[in-house]
């Protein structure tokens, strides 16, 4: 027991998820945060996990019996603590092209159009337009087709409600809270990181089982 409780240990805390370029090895220092004695620390951070091929795609999954398996065969002495998900999703990405300036024109021109047309579609469904009448008409007395001293400032504030409710102005952002569309992208990787992870543990079963079968 006095021996076991000597050993120097290696704490780890693994990162959600990391981005590599193409070819590159999986280290342990660029998936997880660690605390080590110092005469370890520099081997350790550079330590190959893996080393993903063409065949593996884009997302390779890391996980805890991995780096549990390549530390020992390293350094057998160190015992292990981690804290936290007990895997890492790697995503292995070059370098990204400029866009395209056409396609970034066509996109914003379709945005525009589209939700111009579900905004007027919006206004004529609910009849906004006779709404504006009966509201002037009950404010001033006086019938008025086109009543501009409504309409002017409704259109206005519709785009400043929508600057307001997306917190954003082109790259300008008005405060730290994230926007609603964040949130909705933010909730849409965690459901695909969430997939990613459970398919890759399947395939990673199904390697095992097919393993299995094979020694008997």
């Amino acid at each position: 027991m006095q021996s076991q409780a000597m050993k120097p240990c290696l704490y780890l805390r693994l990162r959600r998820s990391v981005t590599i370029s193409p070819g590159k090895p999986v280290r342990l220092g660029h998936i997880a945060q660690m605390l080590a004695p110092p005469e370890y620390e520099n081997e350790l951070q550079q330590l190959i996990l893996c080393k993903p091929h063409e065949r593996d795609g884009s997302l390779v999954l890391v996980d805890m019996l991995l780096i549990v398996e390549k530390v020992k065969e390293r350094f057998p002495m160190l015992a292990l603590e981690h804290f936290g998900e007990p895997h890492v999703l790697v995503e292995v990405k070059g370098k990204m092209k400029p866009p395209s300036l056409i396609l970034i024109i066509v996109v914003w021109l379709l945005l525009f159009i589209g939700s111009g047309l579900a905004i007027m579609n919006f206004h004529a469904d609910v009849s906004m337009a006779q709404v504006h009448r009966d509201i002037y008409r009950l404010l001033t007395g006086t019938d008025n087709v086109h009543p501009l001293l409504l309409q002017i400032p409704y259109s206005i504030g519709i785009g400043i409600g929508m600057v307001v409710f997306f917190n954003h102005l082109f790259k300008k952002k008005f405060n730290e809270e994230p926007s609603p569309l964040e949130v909705e992208m933010f909730m849409y990787q965690e459901s695909v990181n969430r997939y990613v992870i459970t398919e890759e543990y399947g395939k990673l079963h199904h390697a095992n089982s097919k393993g299995a079968l094979k020694d008997e």
